[in-house]
């Protein structure tokens, strides 16, 4: 698999795990949580849009 796929399958990846952490968090009123899911969730955007750029440096 190409480098720019996987980055942007794993960042989609950590998107969806971000946004389940964060709406258990807000649920369940644990802060903790919301607040890793959204560091997750960010960290995927990063990461899905950094296999974009890959894609279209040809990397």
């Amino acid at each position: 698999m190409k480098s720019s796929t996987k980055d942007n399958a794993e960042g989609k990846m950590h998107q969806v795990k971000g946004k389940v952490k964060e709406t258990v968090g807000k649920v369940v009123g644990n802060q903790d949580l919301e607040a890793e899911g959204t560091v997750e969730k960010l960290h995927g955007k990063v990461q899905e849009k950094l296999g974009q750029v890959e894609k279209v440096v040809g990397k």
